[in-house]
């Protein structure tokens, strides 16, 4: 509950924290996202504080001591794929100025705001999580299909999802003095 009111759909323009959200959104690939939020911090520290400098450099030597390391999925395709997530990650923020700079321009810098009604208005993924998940699978990254872009935009508020009645969703932001 505290991450949906205080963080999940707000705008992150931070490459830090975008980076934080490719890891654990792809740690969380066949998984529930709260099997993750609950290793959060494990994460933030067998991740070297999600700095993506760092994890880049990660060597098959932290690959086998991390897949020691309870506090988070021992999954070694997901680990070796943060490691290449990270390298892709800087590539990504060479060739744009930075990793929002390159997810915020596909939404001409402007979240898209759904305000779903009803269970059946919810969607996995779109048109727009298909077109970034297929570049980035260009650009190296793994892990990342359609369906974790897609929660990856709403938890960086590039997609609001927030339910029509939702005090978080746009509509009573707007409302709201």
């Amino acid at each position: 509950m505290q991450y949906h009111d205080e963080e999940w759909g707000e705008p992150v323009y931070d490459d830090k924290k975008m980076f934080e959200f490719v890891v654990l959104e792809s740690a969380q690939a066949g998984l529930s996202w709260y099997t993750i939020l609950k290793r959060r911090a494990n994460y933030r520290a067998a991740f070297a504080q999600f700095d993506v400098e760092q994890v880049a450099c990660f060597d098959q030597q932290k690959v086998e001591s991390l897949m020691q390391d309870s506090g988070i999925i021992r999954n070694r395709a997901k680990i070796n794929a943060t490691i290449s997530n990270a390298q892709a990650f800087i590539k990504i923020q060479q060739e744009f100025g930075s990793f929002s700079d390159y997810l915020w321009a596909y939404f001409n810098y402007q979240p898209i705001v759904n305000l779903p009604k009803c269970k059946s208005d919810y969607q996995a993924t779109s048109d727009i999580s298909d077109s970034i998940s297929k570049d980035l699978k260009k650009r190296g990254f793994k892990f990342f299909g359609s369906t974790i872009c897609y929660a990856h935009l709403q938890a960086c508020g590039l997609i609001n999802d927030h339910s029509a009645d939702c005090f978080k969703s746009a509509l009573k932001k707007v409302n709201t003095p």
